[in-house]
């Protein structure tokens, strides 16, 4: 699994420019999060199909980073992402994004952007 970084201007319009250029190549969002500081904003998607989505951005000259995401499984209670996180951080890793990917019952499923994915991998084995 693999998210896009997508680099936009703080302003009214941006997620719409985005998510159109992505629906007329017919990507599906699976996960959107976004944030603004100052006047720039940056969007980090979840898509359906890496290569529409790529081409996609490509062809509406929007400007994208592209990480290859880490999963993992957790119980869905207190402590349990300070875990993950002690473990990431230790290993190095700095994280970029975290994603609430799936939930069901007691489990949470979360992908995590970071520096280096097999190193992360590694350090949640």
């Amino acid at each position: 699994m693999r998210d896009f970084a997508i680099h936009v201007t703080d302003r009214p319009g941006e997620i719409v420019r985005v998510a159109n250029a992505l629906a007329r190549k017919d990507v599906n969002i699976k996960s959107i999060a976004g944030m603004g500081i100052a006047n720039q904003g940056l969007i980090r998607v979840i898509a359906d199909d890496i290569e529409s989505a790529r081409s996609a951005l490509r062809e509406s000259n929007i400007r994208f980073e592209e990480s290859e995401l880490v999963q993992v499984l957790l119980e869905n209670k207190a402590g349990e992402l300070a875990d993950v996180a002690a473990k990431l951080s230790n290993a190095g890793q700095n994280v970029h994004a975290v994603y609430v990917t799936g939930l069901e019952g007691d489990l949470v499923e979360l992908a995590f952007a970071v520096d280096d994915a097999k190193k992360a991998k590694k350090a949640l084995e």
